[in-house]
């Protein structure tokens, strides 16, 4: 399996990771997860490859993550940043918009709404929703696709 797959992974981890090493280490730690979760393929919901790919890409979107969660400077440490301060009518501009958004979501279907927010906010990918909700990852998509589209359509009603 090793032979016909890694040079498709690595790619993948390469081009997610931008750094050879960390490919490497993504690449091993890929095929361990695969080993430990081989009982839990299923092939309806896709073929082998599919499933590779999905778990290498997840895997390195999970490293690249934890990479800028690193790199953030402590609050100590920061460099002089220019006052965040918003003027009035750009700060009301921004609350009627926020508003819109919120309300907009809040509309949804709640699996919509749901996978949206925990997509978005929390950084969740299509497959950990996708298997959160016990659902194949086309499904996923589809109800996040669909969702907003719901609430830019929503969104342009309202004039926003």
């Amino acid at each position: 399996m090793y032979v016909l797959t890694s040079a498709k992974l690595f790619g993948i981890c390469l081009r997610v990771c931008g750094d050879r090493t960390a490919a490497e280490d993504v690449l091993h730690d890929v095929y361990m997860i695969v080993w430990k979760r081989a009982g839990s393929y299923d092939p309806c919901l896709g073929s082998p490859i599919s499933w590779l790919t999905t778990i290498a890409r997840n895997r390195a979107i999970d490293w690249r993550r934890n990479q800028t969660r690193q790199a953030a400077l402590p609050l100590d440490n920061a460099p002089d940043l220019p006052d965040p301060a918003i003027d009035t009518e750009a700060g009301m501009l921004l609350d009627e918009a926020s508003r819109g958004i919120f309300a907009s979501l809040a509309a949804l279907e709640s699996h919509q709404g749901d996978a949206i927010r925990n997509a978005f906010f929390h950084g969740f990918t299509y497959a950990e929703l996708a298997e959160r909700h016990c659902v194949p990852i086309g499904t996923m998509k589809s109800w996040i696709r669909r969702g907003l589209q719901q609430m830019r359509r929503n969104l342009e009603l309202a004039g926003h």
